[in-house]
């Protein structure tokens, strides 16, 4: 079975030097009309040439674009589609981290491309290979307000976001995506809807062409659902291990008929996790994946921008640490 490491996800925004600073000066600047869409772009586009960078010295073998452009996970995409206004914030999740809320008041549609021209700057800057991360329908419309009749309940806003973020899928596939992730932390606050993520991920998975598809859970704990997770058409369950530490040995006793991506390494705790007992608990469990033909992944427990940058830096290159590990043992 090959094991690669990955990232999954965000990255900070800021750091240490004055350059690592940029992007939080030029937006204070453009907000205050003093800097304009060009030296936005350009601070972004370096912040994220910076995260890349930070990526390939840890020796990661698949890498995002560390989400630097996104404000937050909801209102990036939400915001770019027709029919959908962005509100005032909400907390996001258990973090102290905060979402602005989408209000929806007409038909769903996609109106432009969402991350593709993201992926392709990422993908143009970068020797290894991308990553293309997408919030998945279901959270984005549990995170979104229903306004002046739009849809019949939550459901049908949920087929809605499917069919415009098929069509990013589609678009990111063709443009050369081999892996895309899909984040559906919403589903373990509502596990009664998990048929309803079924028929959206299936209608994703439609418009996929050669890539594979991995769903994300975050932000809670897996473990009730994980029967059920094996039967979605995805090709790799990624899952937080971090928040049950029962979690893997009922992993490691029931077995995975999908690759996995191994959450092991806390992405909002900034102790380091021990590389040898973390190693031996994904040698565990990747002794009962049986999808041999997919690789599974060594990644943290969901994106790194809660950490400081120099912990989150730290946490990348443990990833290695772990996988020189497992190597050793095989």
């Amino acid at each position: 079975m090959q094991i690669l490491t990955a990232s999954a996800g965000s990255y900070p925004r800021i750091g240490e030097t004055s350059e690592l600073a940029q992007l939080r000066r030029t937006i204070a600047a453009w907000e205050r009309k003093e800097a304009g869409e060009a030296e936005l772009r350009a601070a972004e586009d370096a912040l994220v040439r910076a995260a890349l960078a930070d990526q390939l010295d840890a020796g990661l073998d698949l890498v995002t674009d560390g989400q630097i452009r996104w404000y937050d996970p909801v209102s990036h995409l939400a915001g770019k589609l027709a029919g959908v206004e962005i509100n005032g914030l909400l907390r996001l999740f258990d973090t102290n981290f905060y979402f602005r809320q989408p209000v929806v008041r007409g038909a769903v549609k996609r109106r432009e491309a969402m991350i593709l021209s993201e992926y392709e700057f990422a993908r143009a800057n970068c020797a290894k290979p991308v990553k293309p991360v997408l919030t998945g329908p279901y959270t984005l419309a549990r995170s979104s307000i229903l306004s002046n009749g739009a849809y019949n309940g939550a459901e049908a806003l949920v087929e809605a976001y499917t069919q415009a973020l098929a069509l990013e899928i589609e678009a990111l596939a063709q443009a050369g995506a081999e892996l895309i992730q899909i984040d559906e932390p919403a589903i373990l606050k509502q596990p009664g809807d998990l048929p309803v993520l079924e028929r959206a991920l299936a209608a994703l998975a439609a418009r996929k062409g050669q890539a594979r598809l991995a769903l994300h859970l975050s932000f809670g704990d897996p473990q009730p659902l994980y029967d059920r997770l094996q039967k979605l058409p995805v090709d790799i369950l990624s899952l937080d291990f971090t928040y049950n530490p029962e979690f893997a040995d009922y992993v490691a006793a029931t077995g995975s008929e999908k690759a996995l991506g191994l959450g092991l390494v806390d992405a909002r705790n900034t102790r380091l996790e021990d590389a040898a007992a973390a190693a031996a608990q994904a040698e565990r469990l990747l002794a009962k994946v049986k999808a041999d033909a997919d690789p599974c992944y060594l990644t943290t427990s969901c994106g790194l921008e809660f950490l400081p940058r120099d912990r989150a830096r730290a946490k990348l290159k443990l990833l290695t640490q772990l996988r020189s590990h497992l190597k050793g043992s095989r």
